[in-house]
């Protein structure tokens, strides 16, 4: 989503939450849903920009900055199954965390102000806490985005047939998608808290993969060692092509407010 498309987004947002947010007794809590690539985080810095125009103050929160450490992603490795070692499916998570964050910033003060985590991708673990912004008084606004932020856990018999050649050749008896459904369960607790849920949605999944790619290109281009070539690139997004497609298929009806996209991330309507 280019800036000038997420402003004026933000802002239609912003007025059709208005008076919710104004009215509202504690932080209101505003999910942004999107699978990746679909501007996300552009949205959300656009809205804090936005509430600030306002004078309303506000904080935002990502699903990816509340990420197990690669420590205990390790331990699930190990202990469960070898693809939770990869960050992103529920149940790679610390949910305590980001409900203590949460229940944190009603209370916030100068004196007691909350530490909002942060994840460096790049190293694939946590910022030290010292790195961590601190919020000395309690928000208006708490933006919380994520790409499976709404999400509900799919049925038995949907879990059955493999989907890509990573469940066929890496799950191909269930023990791994049955766990991460198991556990998005526990995230619908988080989903509860959320006063209105936003969602950026993509045409396919197709599309999202393509634009996830997208993000690695210029980091191929620069040389960077960090950067997945389309083989490392192909094989990570088989980890997400079962929610993403479930969430497709039915956040739509969940939603608040539907943002349809096109191809190239405009806005439809």
């Amino acid at each position: 989503m280019e800036s000038a498309d997420a402003i004026t987004l933000a802002e239609r947002v912003l007025g059709r939450f208005a008076a919710s947010i104004a009215h509202a007794s504690s932080p209101f809590i505003l999910g942004i849903s999107g699978l990746q690539g679909s501007g996300k985080s552009t949205l959300a810095a656009s809205l804090i920009e936005a509430a600030r125009e306002r004078g309303w103050s506000a904080v935002s929160l990502s699903l990816d900055d509340v990420y197990l450490t690669r420590a205990e992603r390790e331990t699930l490795g190990r202990q469960v199954h070898p693809l939770l070692r990869t960050r992103g499916v529920p149940g790679t998570h610390d949910l305590t965390l980001l409900a203590s964050t949460l229940n944190a910033l009603e209370k916030a003060a100068p004196e007691r102000p909350v530490s909002i985590p942060r994840f460096d991708k790049g190293q694939d673990d946590r910022y030290a806490l010292s790195l961590w912004p601190e919020v000395p008084q309690p928000p208006m606004l708490v933006i919380l985005e994520g790409w499976c932020l709404g999400l509900e856990p799919q049925a038995d018999a949907d879990l059955v047939p493999s989907i890509n050649a990573l469940e066929a050749g890496e799950d191909p008896d269930g023990v791994w998608r049955r766990w991460v459904n198991t556990k998005l369960a526990d995230y619908l607790t988080v989903w509860r808290r959320l006063d209105a849920l936003v969602l950026l949605h993509a045409p396919s999944w197709d599309i999202v993969a393509r634009w996830r790619d997208e993000a690695e290109w210029s980091l191929r281009a620069r040389g960077e060692p960090r950067a997945m070539d389309e083989e490392e690139m192909t094989r990570f997004l088989q980890h997400y092509e079962r929610l993403s497609r479930h969430a497709l298929a039915t956040l739509p009806a969940k939603a608040d407010m539907v943002v349809a996209l096109d191809r190239e991330r405009h806005r439809i309507g």
